[in-house]
């Protein structure tokens, strides 16, 4: 048994490894730059954790999520493995203390943002690092071609000048052929060298349905299926309205996207791990680092962006390689909307010049200055006073991020703070009255020095830890507890934030350069229409599309999708019987959309006849079918061509209203 295998055993309980991990374990343990292309679910730890234990000194890894960094960390202490974290959130002394452990403690695991490399606190530790390699987790974040492009990740190529000798290993499961040829240039690999495992999920099932009811189709797929379940919507308040009606089908479900504080993010993704929680209504904010084996369905309620998002999101079912379904619902509507995507993702440069304008006003930043300034953006009063779609303004931020002028965050982790107004003898009163208030300041006095002169740093999650009370509990105690002037605790929480990274210019000198903007929006626009090609098409099995499309060209067909099953399971006949219902539906269908457009027209006309403006009950449209008149207002208010004012008239929407 070699020392790999070895440490597989020990450490992780596993006979043999999976697929391509020894080959990667092999090549990266040997100082070669790696890259690994791994599906979710494929095992991309252990491909960094053997190889690290076998190895002197320790191993960077670079990932953005705190979630997946705090829970590794946990695992691996679990283990007895020396491995620490640094996160936003922590307090100056602790992040100290945790360098100069990783630089004397013989800790084989350092977890971090790639933000934090620009630290230069950060750079002065690491130099005194005997590092073994570093892990770039996530590494398709790197690639300005990928779909997930974050430009913090460019900043993870300085770590060579720093530590020259420590060779890099990526690790993703969403990247096309292109994408891996910028990931190992971006990182500046000494030379090509990919490990590819297949991205095949022979347990999983992809089903894709066009119907006219979304929620009853989700109704009938909940009632066929047990287990846990993910949902996605792109929405924020429908996860929440989904998550209430999926409770009052019967089922245990809560809801999860970004404007949750982070206390109700923590105890809603516990719970659902636990399996408390049988359904997650979640946006795509969800998933990321989670590692739950044994979800036996994910259902997106819509169409996403691009085709890696989908895969990444629908791999999330069956990692436990027992059978499992990812099935996408949708309808007219999100075929539209998703074809409006390119425009909204990617305005009028005019008019991304003009937010960067009305942007400095609005934080009263005149031009020549505001270099290194970060201001609160309320992005919701922006846009009312402005006049602006807050789709339209959220992508321009992005795009001037993306051009140097501006770094846009909408999604801080600001830090938890505390401090004790009344002397120690008062606690020891409230702590006999109340068991829970006694564990939370217990465990505060127990984990925290200088509550009693200073604001302190807090972290809700420790404070759970050591009091088995949930987050969400101790917020709501903390709070009361300022509410009786016991204390003063200020929680955590997400807003975003504008910090000028040049001074503010003129709004004609603000370039966007063709590799952001025209190449970038080609890509998205690519990104669409295959992701419309998958949906929309009845004749391909759909497994075959999707490894075909990350570069896997195979013939053979998987089985078990909808298309498959379909073929399988209709005989010739029926198959011709069908075809020529198919023909008198659409010829049906093609009536109904004639009219539809017929009286789309006629609204129009008469709103605009009308001057601009008018009364429900006043459009003539009698002469139609009550649910065509009904469609054809939902399309025209869908595609932002009518609006209702404040009165319940219909009117014209005028540009940027």
């Amino acid at each position: 048994m070699n020392k790999y295998a070895e440490i597989l055993k020990n450490h992780f309980g596993f006979e043999n490894f999976r697929g391509i991990q020894r080959e990667i374990i092999e090549s990266i343990g040997a100082g070669h730059d790696t890259l690994g292309l791994m599906p979710t679910g494929g095992g991309k730890s252990i491909t960094f954790q053997v190889p690290a234990l076998a190895m002197e000194g320790i191993c960077i890894v670079i990932t953005p999520l705190i979630a997946l960094m705090k829970d590794q960390v946990e695992h691996l202490r679990a283990k007895g493995i020396k491995a620490a974290a640094i996160y936003m959130g922590m307090t100056h002394e602790k992040v100290i203390t945790t360098l100069e452990n990783c630089i004397f403690g013989d800790y084989k695991f350092l977890y971090v943002s790639p933000e934090r490399l620009k630290n230069e606190l950060f750079q002065k530790k690491l130099i005194h690092m005997r590092v073994s390699f570093v892990c770039v987790d996530e590494a398709h974040c790197i690639s300005q071609w990928g779909y997930d492009f974050r430009p913090s990740y460019l900043e993870i190529k300085q770590i060579r000048k720093i530590v020259p000798h420590a060779p890099i290993l990526a690790l993703t499961a969403t990247a096309t052929p292109e994408v891996a040829k910028d990931i190992q240039k971006e990182l500046e690999f000494s030379e090509e060298r990919v490990y590819r495992m297949s991205f095949e999920r022979k347990n999983l099932a992809y089903k894709v349905y066009k119907v006219s009811d979304k929620e009853s189709s989700l109704k009938r797929i909940l009632q066929a299926r047990e287990g846990s379940t993910i949902i996605y919507c792109r929405n924020r308040e429908y996860c929440k309205e989904l998550a209430k009606k999926t409770n009052e089908w019967g089922y245990t479900s809560t809801y999860y996207h970004a404007g949750l504080n982070n206390n109700e993010k923590d105890d809603r993704q516990n719970q659902w791990q636990k399996g408390n929680i049988r359904i997650m209504v979640a946006t795509n904010a969800f998933g990321m680092g989670i590692d739950k084996a044994e979800v036996r369905t994910v259902v997106h309620m819509g169409l996403p962006d691009a085709i890696e998002s989908y895969f990444q999101e629908a791999g999330r079912a069956g990692r436990d390689n027992l059978f499992a379904e990812a099935i996408l619902l949708y309808d007219g509507n999100d075929i539209r909307t998703l074809k409006k995507r390119v425009n909204e993702y990617y305005p009028d440069k005019t008019i991304i010049r003009n937010i960067y304008d009305e942007i400095g006003c609005y934080l009263q930043i005149a031009v020549g200055f505001g270099q290194g300034l970060r201001r609160e953006f309320n992005i919701v009063d922006f846009c009312a006073k402005f006049g602006h779609f807050p789709t339209i303004v959220e992508s321009s931020l992005k795009l001037l991020t993306k051009a140097g002028y501006i770094n846009y965050s909408d999604s801080d982790e600001p830090i938890s703070r505390l401090i004790i107004n009344v002397k120690r003898d008062e606690l020891y009163l409230i702590k006999s009255n109340d068991q829970e208030k006694a564990k939370i300041i217990e465990a505060l006095l127990r984990l925290y020095t200088g509550l009693f002169v200073n604001l302190v740093p807090i972290d809700e999650m420790l404070i759970s830890k050591k009091t088995g009370l949930t987050q969400e509990r101790i917020y709501q105690v903390l709070r009361t507890l300022t509410q009786q002037h016991i204390l003063t605790y200020i929680p955590k929480k997400n807003i975003p934030h504008i910090t000028y990274t040049r001074w503010r210019e003129k709004k004609e000198d603000v370039i966007i350069p063709t590799n952001i903007y025209e190449k970038r929006k080609t890509i998205f626009q690519k990104q669409i229409d295959c992701m419309l090609e998958y949906a929309t098409m009845d004749d391909y099995c759909r497994s075959r599309f999707l490894l075909n499309y990350f570069g896997e060209k195979i013939k053979k067909e998987c089985g078990q999708c909808d298309i498959c099953l379909e073929k399988k399971n209709t005989p010739t006949l029926l198959q011709t019987l069908k075809s020529t219902l198919s023909n008198i539906l659409t010829t049906t269908k093609e009536k109904e959309d004639s009219e539809i457009e017929i009286i789309k027209k006629s609204i129009l006309n008469q709103i605009e006849t009308a001057g601009g403006k008018v009364h429900p009950f006043a459009l003539n449209t009698a002469e139609y079918d009550p649910n065509h008149v009904k469609q054809a207002m939902k399309d025209l208010m869908d595609d932002e061509l009518i609006r209702m004012d404040e009165n319940l008239w219909i009117c014209l929407r005028k540009k940027g209203k």
